[in-house]
């Protein structure tokens, strides 16, 4: 199995990957519970790639039912490196426009969600001032300006609780704020590929403008969804070509991000904790 595995974990209207040679389902059991579905396994661009749908096949989940701690358990399993993650956000500023996409470099937590890999007897905190990688957002900018997307380098994504969407007070609040763009997944999937090691870079895609907007104030499912297809297409076509782009090696900080960050002695490892956490800690054990 290859250590340098892409992952692709597919938002609102992105439950497939077309292309996929080699193609296989494959359902993962993990210490932390059931992933979201099964896995989609292939290869494209010469890459092997795991696909997961973030909300499941017929969108069954909520994003606070959402299993984050499986989810990326799951892809370091895999011997997932780098992690794609397209997902729908709402645009805080009237320069993010409806079907631009957003690469966000920062996240702002605004949930009651906790998502980690320790405890139970292992304490580690992880470095997060930069919480995606640099290396494979550029390379996302640089496939999306190649398909001659309107495509936005670095922003805010304030990640809110849902699944309600934000109050027209909070969302003038984060515009006021500064804040780009608003959703309800990525923090937590960042978190924990992270502390598993694995780049992660989020491509989001704008459906609409929240709720902040005097002349599209009420945002609904019917709006989203029928934004969120026209972009589906182009989420694909820049992963079919940034794919054969990302190193097939671990080039990123990201993948050395628990050099520093364990503090329990490993000799303390409780043996259970050593046993559910052994796809991350591989090479501390």
């Amino acid at each position: 199995m290859s250590d340098t595995r892409i992952g692709i974990i597919g938002g609102s209207g992105l439950y497939d990957i077309e292309g996929l040679t080699e193609k296989s389902g494959l359902r993962i059991k993990t210490p932390f519970g059931a992933p979201s579905d099964e896995f989609i396994m292939g290869k494209l661009g010469g890459r092997e790639v795991a696909f997961l749908p973030r909300h499941g096949r017929g969108h069954r989940l909520l994003p606070n039912e959402l299993n984050h701690r499986a989810n990326v358990w799951a892809m370091k399993k895999l011997g997932v490196a780098w992690i794609i993650s397209v997902s729908a956000v709402g645009s805080l500023q009237a320069k993010y426009r409806p079907c631009d996409i957003v690469l966000p470099d920062q996240f702002l937590d605004r949930t009651k969600q906790s998502a980690s890999f320790f405890g139970r007897g292992i304490v580690a905190h992880i470095s997060f001032a930069e919480p995606t990688c640099e290396k494979l957002r550029e390379l996302l900018l640089k496939a999306a300006r190649g398909l001659k997307s309107r495509v936005h380098n670095g922003g805010t994504y304030v990640n809110i609780e849902g699944p309600a969407f934000s109050t027209r007070a909070e969302s003038l609040t984060y515009r006021k704020s500064g804040y780009d763009v608003v959703g309800m997944t990525n923090l937590g999937e960042a978190k924990c590929a992270r502390e598993a090691e694995i780049a992660y870079a989020t491509m989001a895609m704008v459906t609409d403008y929240d709720c902040w907007k005097a002349d599209d104030a009420q945002v609904t499912v019917d709006m989203i969804i029928a934004n969120l297809q026209r972009n589906v297409e182009l989420a694909k076509a820049i992963i079919a070509r940034v794919i054969p782009q990302i190193p097939d090696s671990l080039h990123s900080p990201c993948h050395t991000a628990l050099n520093q960050a364990i503090m329990t002695d490993k000799r303390h490892w409780p043996p259970r904790t050593r046993r559910d956490l052994a796809p991350i800690l591989k090479k501390y054990l």
